[in-house]
């Protein structure tokens, strides 16, 4: 198990030179994090990045610009996303040492957790992770709310609001959560939609940062299917400067315009390229998704065919280096998208990165719920 963050340590800023075409990084100042044995007193993250005009209209509660809503990662400045980061590393150092059940900050607090779509991390990491810190979940299945077709999703809103302090929900299209945002008079968190998934891309970042150290300058090499997993790479590479690369067949190329974002957002340097071997040379992080997403399994044959050469085995791990490591949001499919031998290698930190699930999540609940 990787060790918690614990303080922040302060680098020279670098100036790097940035033509426009393929987004590379500009000049910022470089936060990094140092590792430190278990149980070692927790630190503080500072930065002075001036904070980022949001891209769509994001709800804002009446405390002056603090969001009321966790829709999109580069919906924050990168201040503000740092600080929950490093919020979730406190609190996870909390729940670890034994102090957690005199730590209840949400205590009486409610949450009422959607599922359009059904997934076991999802609901045992907020469902866990809201009960830790004192409060209650109310799972929602499919069965229970069908937005948009028994109620429309802006009386669910308005009801759950009624009953709950906050809510997750998870769905297909992502409409359906700005909706709910919308509608809703307490904050709503993008559990998943069929666009993004900015709650597991904040769990990535704070694992790559209890592993390397830092998250700033790294190189991560996506290889597969450019799907929502993606988008959220993108958006939050508009607000923190690293080199970010899918590699994915021809026709499967993430959202053309979440890449020109991400381009133009000037902060990070951005490749999207169809050659994997090429790809992962260097890299930091290599990370994997299954190839066909829930609700394109009829498509599952047809995109084995389509994604050849792009499963991560042993050979392209060591194309990679020796320093690679490897990230899967799961649920994998061992043998299609990546070898069973990669998943159980020593560099393989996927079951981390799934329990950063829950303590990424608790620090984003408790910062909408400002407690």
């Amino acid at each position: 198990m990787a060790a918690p963050i614990s303080s922040l340590a302060s680098s020279a800023t670098a100036a790097v030179a940035a033509p426009s075409s393929d987004g590379h990084l500009r000049p910022s100042s470089h936060l990094a994090f140092s590792k430190s044995p278990a149980g070692a007193s927790r630190g503080k993250l500072s930065c002075s990045a001036t904070a980022h005009t949001v891209s769509a209209a994001p709800s804002q509660t009446n405390q002056g610009t603090r969001l009321k809503d966790f829709l999109h990662i580069d919906d924050f400045d990168k201040q503000t996303l740092l600080s929950i980061l490093n919020r979730a590393a406190e609190v996870k150092s909390i729940l670890k040492s034994g102090e957690g059940s005199s730590y209840q900050p949400l205590k009486g607090k409610s949450m009422a957790m959607i599922f359009a779509k059904p997934s076991m991390r999802t609901r045992v990491s907020f469902e866990t992770g809201f009960f830790k810190l004192g409060g209650h979940a109310i799972y929602l299945g499919p069965n229970d709310i069908q937005m948009g077709k028994r109620e429309e999703t802006r009386d669910v809103a308005r009801v759950l609001s009624r009953y709950n302090d906050i809510i997750m929900a998870r769905v297909f299209a992502h409409q359906d959560i700005l909706d709910l945002a919308k509608y809703a008079s307490v904050p709503v968190i993008n559990g998943l939609t069929d666009y993004n998934h900015p709650c597991q891309i904040m769990a990535d970042a704070l694992t790559i940062i209890e592993h390397i150290g830092h998250i700033e300058n790294t190189k991560v090499v996506y290889v597969g299917d450019g799907n929502n997993i993606v988008h959220s790479w993108l958006l939050l590479a508009c607000k923190i400067p690293f080199h970010f690369v899918c590699a994915c067949p021809k026709g499967f190329e993430p959202d053309h315009n979440t890449v020109e974002k991400a381009k133009k957002a000037g902060i990070s340097k951005i490749e999207i390229v169809n050659d994997p071997k090429e790809a992962v040379k260097g890299a930091d992080v290599i990370y994997s998704d299954v190839w066909a997403s829930m609700g394109q399994k009829e498509e599952a044959e047809f995109r084995k065919q389509q994604f050849e050469g792009f499963q991560i085995d042993e050979a392209l791990m060591e194309i990679a280096g020796p320093k690679a490591l490897f990230m899967h949001c799961l649920p994998a499919e061992r043998g299609v998208e990546v070898t069973d031998g990669v998943i159980e290698a020593s560099n393989s930190i996927v079951f981390d990165q799934a329990e950063n699930r829950m303590h990424a999540q608790n620090a984003i609940m408790l910062h909408l719920l400002g407690a």
